[in-house]
């Protein structure tokens, strides 16, 4: 299993964007980098550092993804008809760790993460401890029975800064979520631009 040992307002300064853009972000009072050289005035990217600089930032976004969990999920992207951006994205948002932090049960990817490990999360009725399970349309997410009560599922439905996308159905007076389809790039609310076109470049050089 992958840990992420950065904390995740380190991978927003590394990268100079709110890229969950929640509200505490350093980034938000600073958009230079961490460090003495930091505020350094940076040159004009080459194309394999703005390629590397996409893949980052959405490999960053989705938490715990290892460096070869992330280029299976590219090797199945270009193996799957239509656009390999576009069915990248929609590998990604299938993660279960990404549907339940999309139905707001808890406050950020790297919560979800450990939800799942600590079987709090079943699909369709039978519990699922694999953050990286890819969930299919028509199944049924819900928060076991027995962990509803828990501050972390209560505040999260009540958070204010994202909505719940509408290929999420989900209803929290029942802690369940129907994922109703894989959604496209235009559909996931990102707050920041991801750029799956330059992360397929990039593995594909």
């Amino acid at each position: 299993m992958s840990k992420r040992h950065e904390a995740k307002y380190k991978i927003d300064r590394r990268l100079g964007q709110n890229i969950w853009g929640r509200p505490k972000s350093p980034v938000n009072r600073r958009e230079y980098g961490p460090g003495q050289h930091g505020q350094r005035r940076k040159g004009k990217p080459s194309d394999f550092g703005t390629q590397l600089r996409a893949k980052q930032k959405l490999k960053g976004y989705y938490g715990s993804i290892s460096e070869k969990q992330f280029r299976r999920y590219y090797a199945e992207a270009i193996r799957l008809k239509g656009d390999s951006g576009e069915n990248l994205v929609g590998l990604l948002e299938r993660r279960l760790d990404a549907v339940i932090y999309r139905a707001k049960f808890v406050p950020t990817v790297f919560a979800a993460r450990q939800f799942i490990n600590h079987g709090h999360i079943t699909v369709n009725g039978k519990r699922v401890n694999i953050a990286s399970y890819q969930v299919k349309p028509g199944d049924v997410i819900a928060v076991k029975e027995s962990s509803r009560q828990l501050a972390i599922v209560i505040e999260s439905a009540a958070l204010a800064e994202r909505d719940v996308p509408d290929y999420i159905d989900a209803d929290h007076t029942k802690f369940s979520a129907t994922y109703t389809r894989t959604p496209t790039l235009s559909d996931v609310p990102y707050a920041v631009q991801m750029e799956p076109n330059l992360v397929i470049e990039f593995y594909s050089r």
